[in-house]
């Protein structure tokens, strides 16, 4: 799409249709009024608008992630692992352009962050309900996490139905058990308002699946594409594990250069809540079975 009218010597036949009689047909689909006027900035400092725009780039990364995943999650419940994997993957790159938003906060200093930091009051990123959304995808549940959204009807009723539904995890585990392998009741039948704890029984079906490693194509004859087909969503299930724990850590970062070990906005623990979340794996049995090769 081009955001340039053509050059003055082009003849008209050739330049793009400017005269419309309302908005442009690229903000009734963009809506980029909209998005570009969501911005008001609580204090003097300019570097402030920064902080509030790459804020709100992050917001509509975890929207898009989230559809991902969900569509992801719905693709799996109908046995459908090509459409995951390629849902999966789309989110690969999404991640990617996330972490990348940490960019332009990376190198705030102690100094630059106070300039503007009063203006957050009690306002903290865990508060985010998109976000929350994400983790709950991800089998990080907590029902108490749910508690900052009470006086918010809608976002409180999406997360709690959030909270109760499979997570992208638990779906792929259900989908290895219908496919005949060893995952344990146990698993299947927990409860899923709660978070996912780490199952020996489930990284021995991992360690199975990886030390067969048969990729597509090289098959023996007359055997069956499905543990290759399980090994390629096991690694873009690795893949986006990988990168959610860059983006723990680079949120850890630019925490730590930005305000030390101080308190967090929002009353959290600041660096300590940070360095916690850092410490722990997303799809934790794919990453302990490669140890058992």
């Amino acid at each position: 799409m081009s955001h340039e009218t053509q050059g003055a010597g082009q003849g008209a036949e050739s330049a793009p249709h400017l005269d419309f009689q309302g908005t442009t047909p690229y903000e009734d689909y963009v809506r980029a009024d909209v998005l570009t006027h969501l911005q008001h900035p609580l204090s003097d400092d300019p570097g402030e608008m920064v902080f509030l725009v790459t804020t709100q780039v992050m917001e509509l990364w975890f929207t898009v992630i989230v559809h991902e995943w969900e569509t992801a999650a719905r693709a799996l419940r109908e046995d459908d692992i090509p459409v995951a994997v390629a849902a999966l993957k789309r989110s690969v790159a999404e991640l990617e352009a996330l972490n990348a938003s940490w960019r332009p906060l990376a190198r705030l200093t102690p100094a630059e962050f106070n300039s503007y930091r009063s203006a957050l009051g009690d306002g903290s990123g865990f508060q985010s309900a998109m976000y929350r959304r994400m983790e709950f995808l991800l089998g990080e549940k907590s029902a108490s996490m749910l508690v900052p959204h009470r006086g918010a009807p809608r976002v409180h009723a999406e997360l709690e139905k959030a909270l109760h539904e499979p997570s992208l995890y638990d779906e792929v585990l259900r989908l290895l058990a219908r496919r005949g392998l060893p995952v344990p009741a146990a698993v299947l039948d927990r409860d899923l308002a709660a978070r996912y704890e780490p199952s020996p029984e489930v990284e021995r079906v991992w360690s199975s699946l990886y030390a067969e490693q048969r990729l597509p194509g090289t098959s023996p004859s007359g055997d069956s594409a499905a543990p290759a087909e399980l090994l390629l969503l096991g690694e873009t299930l690795t893949d986006v594990g990988e990168l959610v724990w860059r983006w723990r850590n680079d949120h850890l970062v630019a925490t730590r250069r930005a305000m030390g070990a101080k308190t967090g906005t929002g009353g959290s623990a600041g660096v300590a809540w940070l360095e916690k979340r850092a410490a722990k794996s997303v799809f934790p049995e794919l990453w302990t079975a490669r140890s058992h090769v």
